[in-house]
């Protein structure tokens, strides 16, 4: 059954091979291949019968069955029979040689069967094939392709048969006429000579040890001399690189006397060949064959021939690169290991030839010759061992080439000297030298164009390939340590090796621990001899300075200390185990950040840190001045890199400041004050900074040395009174000023605290003040450098900062205090008040934050002035610029810490809610400007204020914070500010706001609200633009507040948000109106007294400021007070004056928008208009004959509301639910206001309303109820009702008095056509009205019940008893029209014809299933389990149906019944891929539920199957194919040990048939479900 059923299959799909389209073809081989995989014999044996059987089958479709066969023989050639695979090769044999003219897919493939078979089978391949190789007869070309193939796929197999094969062969080469022939000889004759070789080569595994070189000697060289003598001068470029292939391999089995005596011919024929092909990479590997063979047969013959293989194969070596092809590369390759035997065949005829070509003027040669003399270093190491010397002395031409090709190279051929001994001679040491010199290139030097000739760059630069290089020389050849250590040293100091120090650190830490494990204890440097290494000092300078920029360089601070560590010893003997804690703390530190993390203050503190740590434990004041000296010597090397330079005078402090001798500190003082460079920025900061460190031990001789330098002739000489008017000399006075005035304030910032309280003012500030001002004529004249006075603001701040932390400062009077605070607001104020270019209003506000604790406290009026001066100056200030450096950037962010620490600390002399009340207006205007930057800067501060004011606030008693709501209505709004930082910052603000009230309530400082708490998620949040998602958070933000805001703050809150309605930002705007909505609707229960005041300010609001979302917002609060306080909302707006404005209107219309309130609203609307009379009857004058009659102003202003209301179309809902009412309230509002008048008081506003054109809807009374009636019938269903009353004019006669019965029969008529069904209950409202005691309404009721009469409706819905009876009993009314109009219906009884529903759609039906599985989640009753089962696969195979709305509604009930099946994992793939208005992957999607299926409901297969079958013939192409694919998966997920549970037979079948099908998707879908059928067999 098995066998026969496989059989079957292949059957089938072998009979589809033929379809037209090649998708499907290729489906049918993947199939069969699958079958094959399953049962090979069987699959294989199909396909052999079936092309024996079909002989008149096209070769297209044979050559698929023999690709698909060739596959599983391959996978599956160890499970063959003998019988079988005979078979087989019979079949491939008679396929391969059927057609005499080459038809080479066909063939190809059949030849590949044979391979595949000959791998195990070989005998048999090979006797079938012999049988195609007659002597005297050319063989078929594939016969003796095949031959060639299987000799490479199956050595040990087939060298044992080539002496017959080449004896049977060789006679037919001269026979061979067409070039194909001799090429497939020549690919024969190649494949033949490897596998020989590799035969030979493996003797020890071969079959038949025997076999000798010898034995193919003789057909070998008779091949050789056809090809090489008659097919090699061929014109066919194609044979002479065939030709060429096979003579390579064949060398080697020539006799070594025709080798001999052949290669003077054979050479130049081959090297001529590169003149004649592009891709020479054959004719370089054949070449390099031959000269192999050459070598192993020793012969002599090369010498003549060398000069003009070098001169070939150099040129070849030289070409140009243009693409990294395989052909190209592999040519490379080859044509070096021709080098390689030229090498060792006569090394010094190879070097005279390539060595003077490195000093050549193409760079093509220079880069070619230095990358053959590279590898002949490497792979002729025993022939060039006697030539370094000559090698080193010939290098010296390229180590001065430029060229970025050459460089790199050179450095290759360095390294391979290295590894080969060649660094150690005389020379060497220049070559290590252009190693770090390459090194060091910075990587903007490189050269970034393209070469002179075109080529490309490189990829890797010349420094990098330098740095590798370097690295693996230390690292990795042993025989290097000797000559890189110590030499490596010399290189440290000078600053032209600065761009290598990190290599060579590494390389020097690997060689120095080498070292130490040689012998360990020793120092590692010897300075005997080695004159050029530099001092112990000179190298910890160099290391400790280059560390302070640790990332620079590829990491050099890691390298620096790395090998600072390893040389400790030599540094100096006590410092190995302290440096042993200290520097991996170092490193550690380096390592837990990067370039833009890590603080450059922090780091040069810790390398300062580490500095006195290690004078401390060396203490050794020679030793230390000596590091001083050194230090002072390198300082003039760091002029090009002004940080480092200021590290190492901060450096030169710290060890002044360990030395104990005063004379030396005083020197080396003094020569930095006369050799410093004062116009370098960096440099005067780091010379005051050094003056700094060194006054923490040395304070008097620090200050004395100043002093003595502004009085000694250096300093008078520059500021003499004829240089002041010199602009060249007064700039360069200035800078020295400053630099003195800066020394003074480092002074005071790190000398002693006690110490510099009682030289602040007497010694400190003075000398301060005398450099900044300047006598002349007795005159004192103030600089109005911007520098200077960024000095002077610089060094008071720390002056004041170092008095303030002084443990005497609560009890310190600071005389100078207002003259200073005025001083630093003068400077704020001089400063351009819209850029910020310097850090003097920073340094100037920083200096008054330590000002304002000191005695004596400022006065009112100058802390307000402060906060003014200091407001002005900063908010107003343009935003930085981008791409301004880091300096800059940071400034306009420290400038406003700067700011906010000032106001923080005026904030803590009034830490009371008026104080906070005061600070916050000082702020205002910024919060509400409309620059965003000021806005931004504004709610900044104020967050900063707030959370200052909550971290220090002590409430000793329980007292209301009564400006709360006042203060989070003007912050919450910013919540959605245009710029994210602001609206970040309004949260923060709201955040501890709400956080204030909780401990002015009494909660603890540590306690957290979990409803506070969220808007810090929230703020986060905040960064994201999009608007949607901010006023969502808006939204949140403003739950929150109402949950926390005391009831006492929310009309506060309310009427601060009111004002900022008509906020010019109008995000904010918006904000507020959503805070306010969401406040009413939290808390609007509480707002019932107050609803007419909201009502009338949102009025006024929409009047002052008519944007479109204020609207929207005026609306929507408008609904969310009336979903609470409906009737509250409804009299307020009837309160509105008639004319209804354009703003009442759209309030009017916002209540139909809301799913609950229209229904309500008509309700009230409809008992406003009908409680109170419709109008009163009054004289106009005396003698009039009839009163007049005037419209009452309540039921007016309601019938014009319910035209607003009823004209949204969102009002559908309510008017279909109280059509009746509204009908007949209407037509009776209409009848009973025919003839009746406007007020006086409104006529006048009708008129002028009408004559400007600006009147929406009309206010005269029967107009407006009409307007109304039309607009309840449209939104109630009934527009057909309106176009055919309109098209009949019976509007126009509703509204006259003569007209209205008629107007009245044509409404009824209408409606008894278009809207039967609602008669009934408009019949008995109108009914109900009989009684009424208006003469008219009772008119209008029986004119329109007449009329039905007319309609067969009645008859219909059963309606004509009770209205015959209704009318019968009209004829006793007191009215005679309405007796009249009585008679008329029973006289109209006519008949009508009944409107007929429209069937549902099939989307219907499949959504209703869907939502019969919703109601039943949880609780499933079997039956309907049953009915999931069974509507699965059509649900699943539907979802490719053409129509969008039935697939749509497929995926939704898919979605309802996942969760009545009780599969997770089947849920969740219905949730994840069916989600509506996303793109569904049909074939992922099939495969996963079909896994699940199998896996969680085994048993279902039968039934699904056989479902899908029947879609095998929908109509529809999509669904067709759907469902053999929907078959295949669940075949594919079954568990193959589970009983068939399918009919076999039948499917195959419908398969079968589906192979035919028109559409090319099923039948590829049909053909790969038969192809996992076999899992059954």
């Amino acid at each position: 059954m098995t066998r026969s059923y496989v059989r079957q299959l292949s059957t089938i799909l072998l009979d589809a091979v033929t379809d037209k389209d090649p998708l499907v073809q290729e489906q049918v081989c993947s199939a069969l291949c699958a079958l094959g995989e399953s049962q090979p014999q069987e699959a294989l044996s199909a396909c052999e019968e079936h092309l024996r059987q079909n002989e008149k089958l096209a070769p297209p479709y044979r050559t698929m069955v023999l690709r698909a066969m060739e596959i599983v023989v391959s996978s599956h050639i160890s499970e063959l029979d003998k019988a079988t695979a005979r078979a087989i090769i019979l079949l491939a044999f008679s396929e391969m040689t059927k057609a005499k003219d080459l038809v080479c897919d066909w063939q190809q493939a059949a030849s590949d069967v044979l391979v595949a078979v000959g791998t195990r089978f070989v005998s048999s391949v090979m006797e079938e094939l012999l049988h195609g190789l007659q002597p005297g007869i050319l063989p078929h070309y594939f016969v003796v392709r095949t031959l060639a193939n299987l000799s490479v796929s199956n050595v040990f197999g087939t060298v044992p048969f080539l002496t017959s094969i080449l004896g049977t062969m060789l006679p037919m080469l001269a026979a061979a006429k067409h070039d194909t022939m001799r090429g497939v000889f020549c690919y024969a004759l190649q494949h033949f000579s490897e596998s020989t070789l590799e035969y030979l080569a493996n003797l020890d595994q071969a079959p038949d040890p025997t076999v000798r070189k010898d034995a193919f000697a003789s057909d070998i060289s008779n091949a050789y001399d056809i090809l090489f003598h008659q097919w090699l001068p061929s014109r066919e470029a194609k044979l002479r690189l065939a030709v060429v292939e096979a003579l390579g391999p064949m060398s080697h089995l020539l006799p070594s006397e025709k080798l001999e005596e052949q290669l003077p011919k054979l050479l130049p024929s081959i090297l001529a060949l590169y003149k004649k092909h592009a891709e020479t990479c054959h004719v370089s590997k054949s070449l390099g064959q031959i000269l192999e063979a050459a070598m192993s047969v020793g012969s002599r013959t090369l010498e003549v021939q060398l000069d003009s293989l070098m001169a070939a194969l150099h040129a070849q070596i030289c070409v140009p690169m243009e693409s990294a092809s395989p052909l190209v590369l592999n040519n490379q390759k080859e044509v070096l290991r021709c080098f390689t035997e030229l090498a060792t065949c006569s090394p010094d005829r190879l070097l005279a030839f390539l060595l003077p070509k490195l000093d050549s003027g193409s760079e093509r040669t220079r880069v070619g010759s230095l990358q053959v003399l590279r590898h002949i270093i490497n792979s002729a190491a025993a022939q060039m061992e006697v030539k370094k010397p000559f090698i080193l002395s010939s290098m010296k031409p390229p180590l001065l080439d430029t060229n970025s090709k050459v460089k790199r190279a050179v450095v290759q051929v360095i390294s391979a000297m290295a590894h080969h001994g060649y660094l150690e001679q005389p020379g060497g040491e220049a070559m290590i030298q252009y190693l770090v010199q390459q090194c060091a290139l910075p990587p903007e030097r490189e050269p970034q164009k393209p070469g002179a000739d075109g080529e490309e760059l490189p990829a890797d630069s010349v420094r990098a390939v330098s740095v590798r290089t370097l690295y693996l020389v230390s690292t990795t050849v042993d025989r290097m340590s000797d000559v890189l250590w110590p030499h490596l040293l010399q290189f440290l100091t000078p600053v032209r090796y600065t761009g290598a120090l990190t290599p060579l650190c590494r390389s020097l830490v690997h060689l120095a621990r080498k070292r130490q494990e040689a012998g360990p204890g020793a120092l590692l440097i010897k300075y005997d001899g080695h004159v050029t290494l530099p001092s112990p000092y000179a190298i910890a300078t160099r290391l400790l300075a280059v560390s302070s920029n640790p990332y620079l360089g590829d990491g050099r601070g890691v390298a620096s200390l790395g090998l600072l560590n390893v040389l400790h010893r030599d540094i100096h003997p006590l410092l190995g185990q302290r440096w042993a804690t200290t520097i991996p703390l170092l490193l550690e530190y380096l390592d837990e950040h990067t370039e833009e993390t890590l603080s450059q203050k922090e780091w040069e503190e810790k390398l300062l840190v580490f500095l006195r740590d290690t004078l401390a434990v060396v203490s050794d004041n020679t030793w230390v001045c000596q590091l001083s000296l050194e230090i002072c010597k390198q300082l003039p090397c760091y002029n090009g890199t002004p940080q480092e330079k200021n590290f190492l005078y901060k450096c030169m402090g710290t060890a002044l400041g360990a030395a104990s001798s005063k004379d030396v500190v005083r020197k080396h003082l003094q020569e930095l004050l006369e050799s410093a460079r004062y116009q370098e920025e960096a440099e005067c900061e780091g010379l005051a900074c050094c003056f700094g460190i060194c006054a923490v031990s040395h304070l008097d001789d620090t200050l004395a040395q100043l002093e003595n330098f502004v009085r000694s002739d250096v300093f008078r000489k520059s500021i003499g009174i004829f240089n002041i008017f010199k602009d060249h000399s007064e700039n360069e006075v200035e800078k020295v000023k400053g630099t003195l005035i800066l020394c003074y304030g480092h002074v005071a910032a790190r000398a002693p605290r006690e110490l510099v309280l009682a030289r602040a003012e007497s010694d400190i500030l003075r000398n301060i003040f005398q450099c900044f001002s300047t006598k002349v004529l007795g005159i004192k004249v103030e600089t109005k450098d911007p520098a200077l006075k960024l000095c002077l603001v610089q060094s008071l701040c720390m002056v004041c900062q170092a008095i303030c932390s002084s443990a005497q400062a609560s009890s310190f009077h600071f005389s100078r205090k207002a003259e200073l605070v005025a001083q630093m607001m003068e400077f704020i104020k001089a400063e351009p008040p819209d850029s910020l270019r310097s850090p003097i209003r920073k340094k100037a506000m920083l200096a008054c934050t330590f000002l304002v604790s000191l005695e004596p406290a400022l006065d009112e009026q100058e802390r307000t002035d402060m906060i003014h001066s200091c407001l002005h100056g900063i908010m107003a200030v343009l935003p930085e610029p981008e791409g301004e450096d880091g300096s800059k950037e940071s400034l306009y962010p420290d400038t406003m810490h700067a700011l906010e620490d000032l106001l923080t600390s005026l904030l803590r002399r009034d830490m009371t809610p008026q104080g906070l009340q005061t600070m916050v207006e000082h702020l205002s205007p910024w919060i509400k400007s409309p620059r965003g930057h000021e806005r931004e800067r504004a709610l900044g501060v104020s967050a900063c204020l707030l959370q200052s004011f909550l971290e220090h606030l002590h409430v000793s008693a329980l007292v209301p914070f009564h400006n709360l709501g006042l203060l989070i209505g003007l912050f919450s709004p910013r919540c959605v500010d245009l710029w994210p930082a602001t609206r970040q910052e309004a949260v923060s603000c709201v955040y501890s706001l709400l956080y204030l009230q909780l401990g002015y309530e009494g909660f603890s400082r540590d306690y957290r609200d979990a409803v506070a708490e969220r808007l810090l998620t929230l703020r986060d949040g905040l960064v994201h633009p999009d608007p949607a998602i901010l006023f969502h958070t808006c939204h949140s933000i403003a739950q929150i507040i109402a949950k926390r805001l005391p009831p006492d703050q929310l009309i506060s809150l309310l009427l601060t948000l009111f004002e900022s309605l008509g906020d010019p930002d109008k995000n904010c705007s918006r904000a507020a109106t959503v805070i306010i909505n969401c406040l009413l609707k939290e808390r609007g229960n509480l707002l019932l007294e107050k609803v007419p005041e909201i009502v009338s300010v949102l009025r006024s609001k929409l009047q002052e400021t008519p944007e479109e979302h204020v609207l929207r917002a005026a609306q929507h609060s408008v609904c969310l007070l009336a979903a609470q306080h409906c009737e509250a909302v409804v009299s307020s707006l009837l309160g509105s004056p008639l004319p209804y404005d354009s703003h009442t209107c759209a309030l009017w219309r916002a209540l139909a928008s809301e799913p609950d309130l229209p229904t309500q609203v008509l309700g009230l609307l409809l008992q406003k208009m009908t409680r109170d009379v419709p109008f009163k009857e009054s004289r106009a004058f005396l003698l009039s004959s009839s009163p007049d009659r005037v419209a009452t102003l309540l039921p007016l202003m309601a019938t014009c509301a319910l035209s607003e209301v009823m004209s949204v179309p969102a009002s559908a809902t309510a008017v279909l639910e109280l059509y009746p009412q509204l009908f007949v309230a209407l037509l009776l509002r209409v009848s009973c206001t025919l003839g009746v008048q406007l007020p006086r008081s409104l006529q006048a506003k009708e008129r002028r309303a009408t004559g400007s054109g600006l009147a929406s809807r009309t206010l005269e009374p029967c107009s407006s109820a009409v307007g109304a009636l039309q607009l309840a019938l449209v939104r109630g269903g009934s527009e057909e009702v309106v176009q055919r009353v309109e098209l009949e004019r019976g509007w126009e006669s509703l509204r006259t008095s003569v007209g209205h019965e008629e107007g009245v029969a044509r409404l009824a008529s209408a409606m008894a056509k278009f809207a039967g069904p609602r008669l009934p209950l408009v019949m008995k409202g109108l009914v109900s009205t009989q009684s009424s005691v208006y003469e008219i309404q009772r008119v209008t009721s029986t004119a329109f019940l007449a009329e039905l009469l007319s309609s067969n409706v009645v008859n219909d819905l059963m309606l004509l008893e009770s209205l015959l009876d209704n009318l019968v009993a009209r004829q006793k009314d007191t009215c005679s029209s309405v007796r009249r109009l009585a008679l008329r219906g029973l006289a109209n009884v006519a008949s009508g014809s009944p409107n007929k529903e429209k069937m549902e759609f099939r989307s219907a039906s499949i959504r209703l299933f869907g939502y019969l599985n919703k109601a039943c989640h949880g609780d499933c009753e079997d039956v309907f389990v049953e009915q999931v089962v069974g509507g699965l696969a059509p649900l699943l195979l539907h979802l490719r149906d053409p129509q969008a709305p039935v697939a749509s509604a497929c995926k939704f009930a898919l979605r309802m019944c996942g969760p009545n099946l009780e599969c997770e994992e089947l849920t969740a793939a219905f949730q994840k891929h069916l989600q509506e208005g996303r793109g569904l992957h049909f074939g992922e999607f099939l495969n996963t539920t079909c896994k699940h299926l199998m896996r969680h409901f085994p048993d279902l297969l039968g039934r699904l199957v056989s479902t899908s079958l029947f879609y095998f013939k929908s109509c529809w192409e999509d669904v067709r194919a759907a469902a053999p694919m929907l078959t295949g998966f669940l075949v594919l997920h079954v568990e193959p040990e589970l009983p068939p549970q399918v009919d076999l037979e039948h499917l195959t079948a419908a398969l079968q048939l589906l192979l035919k099908d028109p559409a090319p998707a099923v039948r590829m879908k049909a053909a790969e479900t038969l192809g996992r059928l076999v899992k059954f067999a």
